[in-house]
């Protein structure tokens, strides 16, 4: 009898492994659609807003023809400008032809012709010459990062904002049509402070259990964290557009996890190989805007595991601890109330 039970219980462990396994590669693959609904949207979207304008009646009379050239605004509503593909390459020219180039430049053209120039001034041997160049090397790197870095990195984070929000826009219309709002206009503010905080102090999470003294299991944790991060992301403009709030959002990516880790790996993996936080920041802001739209597109897989990863619950307990500390109890309890 035991030995049945063991065997069974075995057989389930072995399905809900395939369960996890199976949307977690769905999500990895819809993660990836993005790449090539990215360079058809745009044609979509003029086709179908052709489709819909107004078409003229040739065989009305002239002076009714002329009644129908007159409301020319209401037909150039209809006709928007595609805005997917033109975003997307600006993302790619401002932070990687501009900024990512503008760093590789300084650090491996600017620093290493300054380093020869004094070199040959002042000898390679010269105790001089180096702690000249140790000097220069410092004040040159301070003054690029805080003149040039700092203030480009601040604001390519709000023009990339911009632009997301752009492309987010444009592919939910398509897909799905006019983008839904909450009820008023404080709730849409307190939600978007709510859901920063959150976001924030879950970044602040997932770097500290990086720090577990098993070095393997920190790693795993991590990357499950930034994945999960990341997904949340991509999927929360589709989801403000349909009018979810931030509980619903994160409930739906801790009872969905399997989907949402295979769906944010991709973006995961790559903004972790460069050592720089800025480069990756950089990786981020290109490859960002295919998963807004492979987001948009995606269909998640659910209800494939028992077990919830609640690894938001920590970041909304102290999110609410510090929004009834300053903006007051009635908007962390109306979050308190909706998690439960």
């Amino acid at each position: 009898m035991d030995a049945r039970l063991i065997f069974y219980a075995f057989l389930k462990l072995l399905v809900i492994t395939w369960s996890v396994l199976k949307a977690m590669f769905k999500g990895l693959a819809d993660s990836l659609k993005g790449t090539v609904t990215i360079f058809y949207l745009d044609k979509n979207i003029m086709d179908r807003a052709s489709q819909s304008s107004p078409i003229r009646d040739q065989n009305a009379s002239p002076r009714r023809r002329n009644s129908q050239l007159t409301p020319a605004k209401p037909i150039q509503r209809h006709l928007e400008e595609p805005k997917v593909l033109r975003r997307t390459a600006q993302c790619c020219a401002l932070n990687g032809g501009v900024f990512w180039l503008s760093i590789l430049l300084f650090e491996y053209a600017v620093l290493p012709g300054l380093k020869y120039f004094m070199i040959s001034a002042f000898g390679n041997s010269s105790v001089t010459g180096k702690y000249v160049w140790t000097v220069t090397k410092s004040c040159l790197t301070w003054t690029f990062g805080m003149i040039w870095v700092l203030p480009l990195f601040l604001l390519s984070k709000v023009i990339n904002s911009l632009w997301f929000q752009d492309i987010a826009d444009s592919a939910y219309r398509y897909s799905r049509g006019r983008p839904q709002q909450l009820s008023s206009v404080s709730k849409l503010i307190a939600d978007s402070l709510f859901s920063i905080l959150v976001q924030a102090l879950f970044l602040v999470q997932s770097m500290m259990v990086n720090l577990v003294p098993y070095q393997l299991l920190g790693e795993v944790l991590f990357l499950v964290h930034m994945c999960m991060l990341y997904s949340l992301y991509a999927f929360e403009y589709k989801w403000c557009n349909m009018g979810w709030e931030l509980h619903r959002r994160l409930t739906y990516i801790e009872n969905n996890w399997p989907y949402f880790i295979g769906f944010g790996l991709p973006l995961a993996v790559f903004t972790a190989i460069p050592s720089s936080y800025i480069i990756s920041g950089c990786v981020f802001s290109i490859l960002f805007p295919l998963f807004i739209i492979s987001g948009n597109e995606a269909d998640p897989v659910i209800n494939v595991c028992d077990i919830n990863l609640k690894l938001f619950s920590p970041v909304i307990a102290i999110s609410n601890a510090v929004f009834n500390r300053t903006i007051g109890p009635r908007v962390s309890q109306s979050h308190q109330v909706n998690r439960r």
